[in-house]
């Protein structure tokens, strides 16, 4: 299921009658209610493909483009609270000058109850991380600068 056709569940889910919505679908499970005061509630078992990493606006790219050439940035898949260590004790999953390669966890976000480990769609050198721990984050806000 892609990030589009989610969207348009839930604007129709918003025009309806109903309040709640919940489909298992081929790799994942998606659960939509408009009863939440916040915002509506869209949980995920799996995500398989939606990767909202790769989807960049012109503008962001330009502004990336204009600030470091070499530059790209790790964004968050969900909204959610983001944790940099796997537990207090625990060192973080990296830091300024680490490498990271495609696939390497670098934080895990949750959101209502679930765990999702956020995984990084580029290689290279982190340069800067733009949140902090325990962080509320919004759904593709970028967390780390990694630089090539």
């Amino acid at each position: 299921m892609t990030f589009e056709e989610i969207q348009k569940l839930m604007q129709q889910l918003n025009q309806s009658d109903f309040t709640e919505l919940e489909l298992d679908f081929d790799g994942g499970h998606l659960y939509l209610n408009k009863n939440k005061t916040a915002t509506q509630a869209v949980k995920q078992i799996e995500r398989p493909n939606l990767t909202p990493s790769n989807q960049q606006t012109e503008s962001s790219t330009s502004t990336t483009k204009t600030n470091k050439i070499d530059a790209d940035f790790i964004k968050a898949p969900l909204v959610g609270i983001v944790y940099l260590q796997s537990s207090p004790e625990q060192p973080p999953y990296k830091k300024v000058g680490d490498h990271v390669s495609k696939g390497d966890v670098v934080c895990v976000i949750e959101a209502m109850k679930m765990m999702t480990k956020v995984k990084s769609q580029i290689s290279g050198t982190i340069s800067e991380i733009l949140v902090s721990d325990e962080e509320v984050v919004e759904y593709n806000q970028p967390l780390i600068k990694v630089t090539q």
